[in-house]
């Protein structure tokens, strides 16, 4: 014992005495294995002091009460809630009565004795200085001992009279306000001071503001009712205070009377699954993650960690043999002293074992330096606070005892390799008889072969893309294996090369022991870029084909649905105004009630409409049954798919760009000159008091179109809980049936404004269409986006740009990182050779050779190493992404055929899914990254070397 631990200090002595000799060639190798160890420790850090206990949720949610106390909208029936109060249901579970809705007062149900205050939260459009912000209103009293924790002073004081408020500090920076700034909202002339700045710990960028209860969110509900505008939407939590805080079967309790409760007690010690009557509800259940989720996700990363120990360890192999092959004399001597095969594999693994733990150190202490002192952009990124900084050491020591690994597994095969020369051959710097084992090819071969048929089962017979990757992760694997018989392949392409590109083709193949680990890292490297460049640009190509366009090219609209279209105008003025605009297309929407109200009915005194499609018109597949059956299940598969092809009532119509009920747009003939629709006798028909319909399933037998208007929204859900049709008054307005085919960007009735004032139907500005010579710039959009965020309208600006893809930086980024690991190994790998064959380039010298053969030989060893790993790497990485898109073809025309099947789908044709090779990232890696690794080696490599005596070998 005593005699191992000696051998091991001396050797570990020796190792460090080498690295730090060889300052260059350690810094590459330590800088290869800490920065993984400071990126994994980083992000450990970051999440462990992102993620919040308990009592800092809390504090956070509900500042220091005991439970915090909310209606459930359920009208006060009993109910079943999870023990997080994030979720409930109605108790009574019977499909044949509607879903309880309702308020109720959650005071009446607070213990006696309790203190409590209330938290409302709402919203509104409040004055900037660039004019309109849609912002969160706060009321709450802030300063009170309850509500500590919620909110953090910035600057400034608490609000302490009703017309002053506090902002957090987006809502400043993004309104250009201050303290001191006052501050008011739209249809709401009272203005407020702001007093104070503040943040919301867990969601630092929300603009809101905050004045006291009552102060401003119930006089403001009442001006914006007033002006016909929607309301604040508000909505009030209880924080309550009570000795004891409050149990589980407290809060099952209080459950009964229609009340929801976030109990500090309860989440801080929740009860067992069995005791959670919400979880026992047929159909719901505790969503956590399966054992299974956990296990494939705990086997996705030891996958990862493990490829990237490959990597690594691939790349620092050949560094370590530089080393051991530059200390050859010195291991010499240790053999010629009495030292053991052991003791020279104790020397190279101790270099490993030191640069690991130099690694581990250096990697975990960065860390930590720099995730503190990044904290706060760390925090701004992630939108919160941290709670602590906490630091896991047990998670660290595991993360740094993988670069320990790292390094000694990096290490292994130089030591075995150093360890079987013999004492003369180091003393006398001969090179000996370097043969390559024949077992590990063979292995190789098998798993190439056992991987490519678990890829190919599971992209044909399964639909688990785990098994696709796992099947060519091993197929990598055994390429890898297979590399050092790959590389003699290789060299039998030197008989047809020059001179320089020969003997560096040539010194590949005969020392195989230090190229095939560099190759197989550049292998490894281009393997996954070429597999997620292949995926990526195959389901580009599939987005692409399957790209609808809402509108023509170049055209550009836009929708105000909020306020009865109160600010379209504004809008469409500021639109034409910096866009090149040739055609502008004002539209109305049919509008049900009194003015302001939404187009979706909501709120007293408002309604909604629906375009009637005629009895004889609707679908055999989609008409309305009587038990609210689905109609559909009638019919058998066949069926159903002729249907589908053959039934124009069951044809289903392209979607687009209209967001009102039935497609249906109040305008004139210009909307139709934007849209490019170039129909015989439509804007003739627009001009007669006709409306245009693109649908022929909306047109009645006598030639009109019908239009209910439905005023009484309650008793219309009532209606659709009974499966009747909705009550209302219909409307019938002469049509023009416009041949199909015709290709409308989802509009299926216009009518002119007179035309809907002859019908009875109210309108309301809704938006507009607008065709452009040419699309905007950046400035051009900047300006616009600007100028619409000062009205502060809540549209929908569409440009018409076509499809643009979003991975051109994806692909680009993965090309270059695969090209610098490419540069990086074969660099390495370069090193190595030339320290291998430092007596050739000696002897070439001597023999009068010209001094820019040196820096020849040197760029084409370094541009075969990177040519070999590159196109044995584009081979291996095609197999995964084929592997992954047949098994998604399969998955999507799976779906479609059940689609087709059930009856819902409108197109019959089977969905694309292309395979595409990325050719340009190909090229870029075949023919730029070897040939620039070959120039750059040849640049950094000095043409003349001393002439020395050749040792007699």
């Amino acid at each position: 014992m005593k005699t191992w631990l000696h051998s091991w200090r001396a050797a570990v002595r020796i190792a460090r005495r080498d690295a730090w000799r060889a300052k260059g060639r350690s810094s590459l190798v330590l800088a290869m294995i800490a920065l993984p160890i400071l990126g994994v420790s980083a992000a450990d850090l970051t999440i462990r002091s992102a993620e919040l206990s308990v009592s800092e949720r809390l504090e956070r949610s509900i500042g220091t009460a005991d439970a915090a106390f909310r209606d459930a909208g359920f009208g006060g029936v009993p109910l079943f809630q999870t023990p997080q109060g994030d979720n409930s249901v109605p108790e009574q579970d019977d499909e044949n009565t509607p879903w309880p809705s309702g308020t109720t007062d959650p005071t009446k149900v607070i213990p006696a004795g309790s203190r409590w205050i209330t938290d409302t939260v709402g919203g509104a459009k409040l004055t900037t200085v660039h004019g309109l912000l849609q912002t969160d209103v706060r009321e709450l009293k802030a300063d009170d001992p309850i509500a500590k924790g919620i909110t953090t002073l910035l600057d400034g004081r608490y609000p302490k009279k009703a017309d002053e408020v506090i902002a957090t500090s987006a809502f400043l920076e993004r309104s250009g306000l201050s303290i001191g700034s006052t501050v008011s909202a739209r249809n709401f002339d009272r203005p407020y001071r702001i007093v104070g700045s503040y943040e919301l710990p867990d969601t630092l960028t929300t603009a809101q503001i905050t004045a006291l209860p009552g102060a401003f969110l119930a006089p403001y509900a009442k001006a914006a009712e007033k002006a016909g505008a929607p309301g604040p939407g508000a909505g009030t939590t209880y924080l309550v205070q009570r000795a004891g805080g409050f149990t589980w079967n407290t809060v099952k309790e209080i459950n009964t009377k229609g009340v929801l409760v976030v109990s500090r007690a309860v989440l801080l010690d929740p009860p067992a699954d069995s005791e959670v009557p919400f979880y026992q509800r047929s159909g719901w259940g505790d969503y956590g993650s399966s054992d299974g989720a956990d296990a494939m996700l705990l086997a996705s990363l030891a996958t990862v960690v493990g490829l990237a120990m490959l990597e690594i360890c691939l790349l620092a192999g050949p560094a370590f043999a530089v080393g051991a092959r530059r200390s050859r004399r010195q291991l010499g001597l240790v053999g010629a002293n009495g030292g053991a095969r052991s003791h020279i594999r104790a020397i190279v693994l101790s270099g490993g074992l030191v640069i690991g733990v130099s690694a581990a150190v250096v990697g975990t202490v960065l860390a930590l330096v720099l995730t503190l002192a990044l904290q706060p952009l760390l925090e701004d990124y992630l939108g919160q606070r941290f709670g602590a900084f906490d630091v896991r050491p047990l998670e660290l020591l595991g993360i740094a005892l993988l670069a320990v690994l790292t390094g000694l597994l990096a290490a292994v095969v130089p030591a075995v390799t150093a360890s079987r020369q013999t004492v003369l051959a180091s003393l006398t710097g001969r090179r000996g008889v370097r043969s390559t084992s024949r077992v590990l090819p063979v292995l190789g071969l098998i798993a190439l072969l056992l991987g490519g048929a678990i890829a190919l089962y599971g992209s044909v017979f399964s639909d688990q893309f785990v098994i696709v990757a796992g099947g060519s992760a091993i197929a990598e694997l055994g390429v890898v294996a297979m590399t050092p018989a790959l590389v003699g392949l290789f060299g039998r392409t030197g008989r047809w090369l020059p001179l320089s590109p020969r003997l560096a083709l040539r010194d590949a193949v005969r020392n195989r022991g230090r190229t095939a680990p560099a190759v197989a890292a550049v292998l490894a490297a281009v393997a996954g870029t070429v597999a997620v460049v292949t995926y990526s640009a195959s389901t580009d190509a599939q987005y692409r084909a399957e790209y609808t366009p809402r509108l023509p090219h170049g055209a550009v609209s836009f929708f105000q649905m909020e306020e009865g279209g109160r600010d379209v105008r504004a809008v469409a003025d500021t639109v034409q105004r910096h866009m090149s605009v040739d055609t502008r297309a004002d539209v109305s929407r049919i509008a049900v009630g009194k003015p302001g109200c939404s187009a979706w009915g909501e709120g007293p005194g408002c309604g909604r409409y629906e375009v009637m499609v005629p009895p004889a018109h609707v679908c055999p597949m989609w008409a309305p049954t009587t038990d609210g059956s689905d109609p559909s299940l009638k019919y058998t598969p066949e069926q159903r798919r002729t249907m589908m092809r053959d039934d124009w009532r069951c044809k289903q119509e392209e979607g687009g760009g209209v967001y009102v009920d039935g497609g249906l747009l109040v305008g004139d003939a210009r909307l139709l000159k934007v849209l490019g629709i170039d129909a015989p006798g439509a804007a003739e028909a627009l001009a007669a008091g006709k409306a245009v319909t693109f649908q022929r399933a909306l047109v009645a037998t006598d030639g009109t179109i019908g239009v209910k208007q439905i005023t009484d929204t309650k008793a219309a859900e009532k209606a659709s809980m009974e499966n009747k049709p909705a009550p209302g008054k219909v409307v019938s307005v002469p049509a023009h049936l416009v041949k199909s085919g015709t290709k409308t960007y989802g509009l299926q009735v216009l009518m002119t404004p007179a035309t809907a004032k002859a019908a009875g139907l109210g309108t309301a500005p809704v938006g507009a269409y607008f065709s452009t010579d040419r699309l905007p710039d950046t400035e051009q959009r900047q300006k616009l986006d600007a100028e619409l965020a000062g009205i502060g309208a809540g549209i929908d600006l569409v440009i018409e740009e076509g499809y643009v893809s979003d991975d051109s930086i994806f692909l680009l980024a993965l090309t270059v990182f695969a090209g610098l690991v490419t540069i990086g190994a074969a660099g390495i790998a370069t090193g190595l050779a030339q320290a291998d064959a430092e007596a050739d380039l000696k002897t070439l010298a001597a023999v009068g050779a010209p001094p820019r053969v040196r820096r020849t030989l040197s760029g084409f060893q370094c541009g075969v190493v990177a040519a070999m790993g590159v196109v044995l790497g584009s081979v291996a990485g095609l197999l995964p992404a084929v592997g992954l898109r047949l098994t998604e073809e399969r998955e999507q025309i799976r779906y479609h055929e059940q689609t087709v099947a059930e009856g819902w789908g409108g197109d019959l044709t089977p969905p694309y899914v292309p395979i595409v090779v990325p050719w340009e990232t190909l090229a870029a890696l075949l023919v730029a990254v070897p040939l620039g690794a070959a120039l750059l080696a040849a640049l950094v490599t000095r043409s003349k070397g001393a002439v020395a005596r050749r040792a007699a070998t």
